[in-house]
């Protein structure tokens, strides 16, 4: 097996993250329960294209805490995006844990807009691959990161 590079690393984080977030919810175990389980259980067991990638550790700490920290101000902004009928806790759990991992990462400014609206649509495809969840996904992700960060478009 050849040794994951950096973006695969990041991506498996994202994706761990969501998982994360949604056992956090379903559980109602603690962020600090969950990111444990996660690093000492699930960390390496992403399979892309046959092949195990690692996950970046702390790429994976640093989505979960950004989404626990600022989990009021990415659901308010994932309402905006939303239609009104439909507000963040009415939708499905793994989608809104999607958009609270995909949020803090916009908030916190390192990546850009695209590259998480892109890496997070992705997640939505493994998710529901059959699904209309990841053009849902995309335009929600769009809406959140032009007030996120407007200076990126």
């Amino acid at each position: 097996m050849t040794k994951p590079d950096r973006r695969q690393m990041k991506s498996a984080a994202r994706l761990y993250a969501v998982q994360a977030l949604f056992q956090m919810e379903a559980s109602g175990q603690t962020v600090e329960a969950v990111t444990r389980e996660f690093e000492t259980h699930r960390f390496g067991a992403v399979y892309e294209e046959d092949e195990m990638v690692e996950g970046d550790v702390d790429h994976f700490r640093k989505l979960v805490d950004q989404a626990v920290n600022w989990q009021a101000k990415i659901d308010q902004m994932t309402d905006r995006a939303l239609v009104a009928k439909w507000p963040i806790d009415r939708i499905d759990p793994v989608l809104r844990a999607l958009f609270r991992a995909a949020g803090g990462e916009m908030l916190d400014g390192g990546t850009p807009p695209k590259v998480v609206i892109t890496e997070f649509v992705d997640i939505a495809k493994a998710f529901f691959p059959d699904g209309k969840e990841p053009k849902f996904v995309n335009a929600v992700l769009d809406h959140m990161a032009r007030e996120a960060r407007p200076d990126a478009f």
